[in-house]
């Protein structure tokens, strides 16, 4: 892959943030910096044209965002193949999807903060722009609670969220520095933050969502994102594991905070209705599997593909394929389930082709890996054509995976310029 920046000793998803945000703070990878965002100018000779700014924390978000549109697509064509009940486009189905794609992100986001913090130190330039999109996404979220609360509700939740985001990064520094005393009392901090989101919630809901519910919601959170960072500051690669499962609680905690607020409304369409939680799942699996991507390409840059970083960040990957596939075989039965594995597991072997041939300044070798990508479009546009008998059209579909393509090759792009020297 060229020659490669290893700076850090810790686990590859310890260096994933640092090294995400690196780009253009002036570190010392060997980056050309963020008006080089491309390892090569020559993109024009690709089939479809990398959407990369030179940060690639940015555009690994920029990435994930697209998901939620896909899933919205794919499951209105499998919720109608499938004639299942409720309306994927109703307002409720709406804010659940929201919310999962929504608090999931916190998650990811994170993690790849307090990675941050221990790489560069909390008081970096590149912890600075860590906390800037995990911010960005806390007010994303509060806008979705400010939708249906209104604007006082609004600024009340962004002043928690951010204060329990405060915390966590408390929390993260007593982790890394063995204090068991500070990690204690963030611990209490944490709980108490919990049970105020839970008197919140009741209350904007008219007691639509049970305090105590809310706060079980929270807490659940909060012990398994305690869980990854305590690995993180171990250098433990069981971290991936473990940030997934921190992320996978969030579905249940939107489907929970989506019923009680649609209630609270009287918002239109069910959140629990099958096609409303088909479109959330998809929604919570396609964004995953963008930010294990991402984090997995990274993790080959800075550890190799025969570090067991590696073979760690490519396994928690795999479990996202599989959790996808499963959905579809659930759809479409097992034989389909297992020809979209199949096929999806290709398009992140091309994605690896790319990044190994970015890394390496081919770019003939870069543009034939492109060609693969913009091939599969085409070929998954038929597929999911044929799993939702004629519901979901090839071309829609294919069109919709040429942003996909686009972004996180961008992301790619991005870390290339990032990490690895000319």
């Amino acid at each position: 892959m060229g020659t490669v920046n290893r700076r850090t000793a810790l686990v590859a998803v310890t260096a994933l943030a640092g090294a995400f945000l690196t780009t253009g703070c002036g570190a010392d990878t060997g980056a050309a910096g963020p008006d080089a965002a491309s390892p090569s100018a020559a993109t024009s000779t690709l089939a479809i044209q990398p959407q990369s700014s030179g940060d690639p924390f940015k555009d690994a978000r920029a990435a994930a965002a697209h998901m939620p549109m896909t899933a919205k697509v794919l499951a209105g064509g499998f919720a109608t193949a499938a004639k299942l009940s409720g309306d994927v486009a109703a307002p409720a189905s709406d804010l659940r999807a929201t919310l999962t794609a929504g608090l999931q992100e916190h998650v990811y986001l994170a993690g790849m903060a307090v990675a941050t913090a221990y790489t560069k130190g909390a008081g970096s330039a590149e912890f600075t722009l860590a906390a800037g999109a995990v911010d960005a996404n806390a007010v994303d979220l509060a806008k979705a609670v400010g939708s249906v609360a209104g604007a006082d509700n609004e600024a009340q939740f962004l002043q928690g969220f951010r204060a329990h985001v405060q915390d966590f990064v408390a929390y993260a520094v007593a982790a890394k520095a063995g204090d068991r005393a500070g990690r204690q009392r963030e611990t209490a901090d944490l709980a108490a933050y919990a049970r105020s989101q839970g008197a919140f919630f009741a209350r904007v809901t008219g007691g639509a969502l049970p305090a105590a519910a809310v706060t079980e919601a929270f807490n659940h959170h909060i012990g398994a994102l305690a869980k990854a960072v305590d690995a993180l500051a171990a250098g433990k690669t069981e971290a991936y594991n473990l940030l997934r499962h921190a992320a996978g609680h969030m579905p249940a905690m939107a489907a929970t905070m989506a019923a009680g607020i649609a209630k609270a409304t009287k918002m239109a369409g069910d959140p629990a209705s099958p096609a409303a939680k088909l479109r959330a799942d998809l929604t919570a699996a396609l964004q995953e599997h963008v930010y294990l991507a991402g984090i997995a390409v990274f993790t080959a840059y800075t550890a190799g593909t025969g570090s067991a970083a590696y073979q760690a960040a490519a396994s928690t990957l795999d479990a996202n394929s599989m959790d996808l596939a499963a959905t579809v075989g659930t759809l479409a039965g097992a034989d389909n389930g297992a020809m979209f594995l199949t096929a999806w597991r290709e398009h992140i072997t091309l994605f690896v082709d790319y990044a190994v041939a970015t890394a390496a300044r081919d770019q003939a070798k870069r543009a034939a890996a492109m060609a693969k990508l913009d091939a599969y479009r085409g070929a998954a546009g038929r597929l999911f054509e044929k799993l939702s008998g004629g519901a979901l059209p090839a071309g829609a579909v294919a069109e919709d995976l040429t942003t996909h393509i686009a972004t996180l090759a961008g992301t790619v792009d991005s870390l290339a310029a990032a990490l690895v020297k000319t």
